[in-house]
């Protein structure tokens, strides 16, 4: 799918579920790319997680059990998403945040796909499936949300030494 025809998602999300509906990002907000254009930049397993919403395998990823200080980037785009300082281990196989690096770094969306109920991630900036959000799982963390992204979806910029 194009980022445009994806554009319809944005609205898709449902309030009475919690899931707010998105605004459509304005012209020139949002990186626009055919489907051609993202396959000559991205790898298939990552062309099939960013732009057709699949799924690494658990305990595969190169993130899920990382511990180094940096900031997680969208892979297709680049946008700053998430930091180590969020990150925590929740022993599910896929690297875990408990908030985004900021308000409006990705979108929401209510996902109802394989007969769950489910929000997911995607990047504010590209329009890149990310993961999925699950609330009330008791992990301890300071907003009890488990931000579950497929490594494959993100790229640590580390930061540098003694910061």
């Amino acid at each position: 799918m194009s980022t445009a025809d994806n554009k319809k998602y944005f609205q898709a999300a449902d309030p009475l579920a919690g899931v707010p509906l998105q605004d459509v990002p304005k012209d020139g907000q949002c990186v626009e790319k055919t489907d051609a254009e993202w396959r000559e930049e991205l790898t298939p397993e990552e062309f099939r997680v960013l732009r057709q919403a699949g799924t690494e395998r658990p305990y595969t990823g190169e993130y899920w059990d990382t511990h180094t200080a940096g900031v997680y980037q969208c892979r297709a785009c680049g946008a700053e998403l998430f930091t180590s300082n969020e990150k925590f281990d929740s022993h599910c196989g896929w690297p875990s945040f408990w908030a985004p690096l900021a308000e409006g770094t990705v979108r929401y969306i209510h996902d109802r796909t394989l007969g769950m109920e489910r929000v997911e991630v995607r990047c504010a900036n590209c329009d890149s499936h990310l993961g999925h959000v699950f609330e009330g799982e008791g992990y301890g963390t300071p907003t009890d949300q488990r931000y579950c992204i497929n490594s494959v979806s993100l790229k640590l910029v580390e930061s540098p030494a003694g910061q």
